[in-house]
């Protein structure tokens, strides 16, 4: 009986997600969007993105992340700013905390 309600529950969500997701694309062909409410909406995913990095790179779990993973954040956002390649952001900026933390810096 447990395997079938979360069977159901999966497919529940499942229809939820395709439903949001799908929402958008329909609704956008039946409205006109005026110009600033789509510099405010551009402006707006900007601003979550950004929220959702300084989440990440400041805080493991309820406490503080330390100085090794924010400075390997910034190397990243610096490298990825100069348009370097994503493989290379990535790998500086792991291997900038890598190393901090090697170094004993928390």
């Amino acid at each position: 009986m447990d395997n079938a309600l979360l069977l159901v529950a999966i497919l529940i969500l499942a229809v939820g997600t395709f439903s949001l997701r799908i929402a958008g694309p329909l609704m956008r062909a039946r409205f006109e969007l005026s110009d600033r409410v789509q510099q405010l909406l551009s402006a707006a995913a900007v601003v979550l993105l950004a929220a959702l990095i300084a989440t990440a790179a400041l805080t493991a779990g309820h406490t503080h992340a330390g100085v090794a993973r924010p400075l390997g954040v910034l190397v990243g956002g610096i490298l990825a700013w100069r348009r370097a390649p994503f493989v290379l952001v990535v790998v500086a900026a792991a291997a900038t905390a890598a190393g901090l933390r090697l170094l004993g810096v928390p």
